[in-house]
């Protein structure tokens, strides 16, 4: 009778890691995950170049709310589910086993593994939305949550709740599951560390063909696309603060000068790997973070500390009526943000799981998914009580040009909560160094992951690989900005989004699978 321990394992299967890959050029690319995707990343391209933005986006565009508008229930209730699993995960049996086996430890300090986690999952997102989306909600910039009176003082406690809702514990949950899934299978299994592994225990050795190549190029579609949204729409807050502390009138040439120099010290930290870069760098990043967030919650004591009670409040009273799609007042709302949302984090739910994967080693289950899931969402109740505090407290009090116009320009709605407040110039100057700096950990930590998927799985792709992709992130983001502007950005993000909905069954799929493989593996 064998050994049902080992049912999963690499020991089970013919594969070999790297099997069908190809060596040339200094490159080891998995056939066909990597020319499948680079055809079609050059195909978008040029679909867009040959045709105008504007169409470009329409089409996107009406693609992506035809999804959001037809299968809003079933990301808000995959949404649910991928929560309630994770918390079941933590209090079962299975939240003993230890990734990598009952020997392993962890390979990096609890500080710098946070710090990791936080830079590649949200750090930049807090960074563009920690004012704007509580004003935005406050004041109907566009609809209320729950259908609430705008600048009414329940338009308050629900605006910080409904941001909360949709940075907290939800879509770390799906973040969880994709980094979970990847490093039982990897670490625990043997088998490659790629999406496609996970689905072994459903489909044995099938998930080696051409299944597995599908799970795989969408998952490095979904990845490279995402970051160049994120990179050509952070090149825009950071031009706008540029511009905004130092008088400048940059437009596309400062934010393609912004992607050139991020895109430049990205590839030096990926060539660098994860000890001597990302990590590094994000260590950098919580310090500074840390830095801004003590300053401005001393200098806007009062607000941001008060606050605090209302965000936690609002959350907890919110997060139930929120979470259901049925019946609801709001529906415009729950569209345009909540579902929007969903499928924005599960489109890249790939990257970030992965990158998280790689560097979770040795932790057990239960002590992965309490950190992924609720030390994040700690953060950003306290960075959300600040920001989005003081901000709707300016917009209250009609204080400064936020409290005066609103939300005239989002990429600018940080700066300008700023300039109520002491040392604004300085408090903008360390918020644009913070933008670059987690552009540079999002950049290199997802050059890493798509390294491994297009290498067939493996973890240790060669320099010029590793450069290759760095730089195929900045140029997208370049050349749809000088081409087409935010249109073609707007574009790609549509596009991205629009991978969400095979993801979300992808996903529901992982929690079957992974529950497969905990059953033959040790508890204690």
């Amino acid at each position: 009778m064998s050994n049902p321990i080992d049912k999963y394992s690499i020991e089970n299967t013919d594969y070999t890691v790297g099997q069908d890959n190809i060596q040339k050029w200094g490159f080891d690319v998995h056939n066909p995950v990597f020319g499948i995707s680079a055809g079609l990343i050059l195909l978008f391209l040029a679909a867009i170049l040959i045709s105008d933005a504007a169409t470009a986006k329409a089409a996107l565009d009406g693609i992506k709310w035809k999804i959001i508008n037809n299968f809003d229930a079933l990301f808000m209730w995959s949404a649910n589910l991928f929560l309630i699993f994770c918390l079941w995960l933590i209090v079962s049996p299975y939240g003993r086993i230890r990734l990598g086996g009952s020997e392993a430890r962890p390979e990096h300090s609890n500080l710098s593994w946070m710090a990791m986690l936080f830079a590649a999952g949200m750090g930049i997102g807090l960074m563009f939305w920690g004012v704007a989306e509580p004003v935005a909600y406050f004041t109907g910039w566009y609809e209320t949550p729950l259908g609430v009176e705008a600048h009414s003082p329940e338009a308050a406690k629900v605006a910080m709740g409904a941001t909360m809702f949709h940075w907290g514990l939800h879509p770390w949950a799906m973040y969880a599951i994709v980094a979970l899934s990847l490093a039982f299978f990897s670490f625990n299994k043997g088998l490659p560390l790629s999406i496609r592994s996970i689905f072994y225990p459903l489909l044995g050795d099938k998930t080696w063909g051409w299944f597995g190549h599908a799970i795989d190029i969408m998952a490095v579609l979904a990845t490279l696309f995402g970051l160049a949204t994120s990179l050509g729409l952070g090149a825009q807050q950071a031009s706008s603060g540029i511009n905004h502390v130092f008088g400048t009138d940059g437009g596309v040439g400062m934010q393609v000068g912004v992607i050139a120099f991020v895109t430049g010290l990205a590839v030096i930290s990926v060539i660098r790997g994860i000890e001597g870069g990302v990590k590094v760098l994000s260590n950098v990043n919580m310090l500074v973070a840390i830095a801004l967030l003590v300053f401005v919650a001393l200098v806007g004591a009062a607000v941001a500390f008060g606050n605090l009670g209302q965000t936690l409040l609002g959350y907890a009273e919110t997060i139930i009526p929120l979470s259901n799609p049925h019946g609801r007042e709001d529906e415009a709302w729950m569209h345009g943000w909540t579902v929007f949302y969903w499928a924005w984090w599960i489109s890249w739910s790939p990257f970030v799981g992965m990158f998280i994967a790689r560097v979770s080693k040795g932790r057990t289950i239960r002590e992965f998914l309490i950190a992924v899931m609720f030390i994040p969402t700690t953060v950003t109740i306290i960075w959300m009580s600040v920001f989005g505090g003081i901000a709707i407290d300016q917009v209250i009090n009609k204080v400064g040009e936020l409290g005066t116009n609103g939300l005239s320009d989002i990429t600018l709605a940080l700066f300008y909560t700023f300039e109520a407040l002491p040392w604004s110039n300085l408090l903008s100057v360390i918020s644009i160094v913070l933008i670059m700096v987690f552009f540079i950990t999002s950049s290199d930590s997802g050059s890493l992951v798509i390294d491994s998927i297009t290498a067939g799985g493996k973890v240790d792709a060669p320099v010029p690989q590793r450069i290759f992709w760095a730089s195929i992130e900045g140029a997208i983001a370049a050349t749809l900005l000088w081409i087409g502007g935010t249109e073609a950005i707007q574009a790609l993000q549509a596009g991205t989004i629009s991978t969400a909905l095979p993801f979300t069954l992808i996903l529901l799929l992982m929690c079957v699978s992974l529950v497969k493989g905990m059953r033959t593996e040790p508890r204690g």
